[in-house]
């Protein structure tokens, strides 16, 4: 799985993106520990076979999370999230749940060990990995759709294995295995490629700016705010 460092960066871009006036530190924590959460089935998997990269990692506990929560806000008469937290509430619940899928599940899946997308419904352990480049001679080559006779597909969507014969060695869990073994080298990961740095380093500046900026206005006072941000602080 990838560092949870690199989730919580990730997660952290998202916040500072995505959050417009409900920005603050509560709200980016919220966002961060969201994009982190998932790296939990690794602890989950000392008891349960097989959890790493499939409990949490799964569609079912987001798709749920995200039917619930377009029904409070969307379809509902009146919704209990926004009575009690307002749209600043709506706001944050939203980034958080892109930052679960995006900054957590996605790393995971795109490129990285590969998830148990639909566990414990259906084991397998899928990764996509593609690519899109130009070429002066075939011009744009990409790699992540195949079209034929058939109609699309996903090209670069490999089966890995199963939660008994694939193994995702975590820190927390070496071996896969049940259990806790307290003689296991245990290593974890911050880092493990020099894109992944540049990511964290992106997140910190980015934090860093926000922070800076919100200091400065809380400080000046807004003027005539508009859009979102004005709703939010309504």
């Amino acid at each position: 799985m990838a560092p949870s460092l690199v989730n919580a960066a990730f997660g952290a871009l998202l916040a500072a993106a995505l959050l417009g006036a409900a920005f603050d530190r509560r709200s980016v924590a919220v966002v961060v520990a969201s994009a982190v959460l998932p790296d939990l089935d690794a602890v989950a998997s000392l008891a349960v076979p097989g959890a790493t990269n499939a409990l949490l990692h799964a569609v079912w506990l987001p798709l749920a999370a995200g039917v619930a929560l377009y029904w409070d806000t969307r379809v509902a008469d009146a919704s209990r999230l926004r009575g009690r937290a307002g749209r600043r509430g709506v706001r944050i619940a939203w980034v958080a749940l892109a930052a679960f899928l995006v900054a957590g599940v996605g790393p995971d899946l795109f490129g990285g060990e590969g998830v148990n997308l639909l566990y414990p419904l259906h084991d397998a352990y899928y990764l996509v990995d593609g690519g899109l480049l130009f070429s002066t001679e075939d011009g744009v080559v990409q790699t992540f759709v195949a079209f034929g006779g058939q109609g699309p597909g996903i090209l670069p969507l490999e089966t890995l294995g199963t939660t008994e014969s694939y193994v995702v060695s975590t820190g927390i869990n070496p071996d896969g295995g049940t259990g806790l073994s307290l003689g296991a080298d245990r290593e974890f990961d911050l880092v493990r490629a020099g894109w992944q740095l540049v990511v964290v380093a992106s997140a910190v500046a980015s934090l860093s700016v926000r922070f800076r900026r919100e200091g400065r206005t809380g400080r000046t006072g807004r003027s005539n705010p508009t859009g979102d941000d004005a709703e939010v602080r309504r």
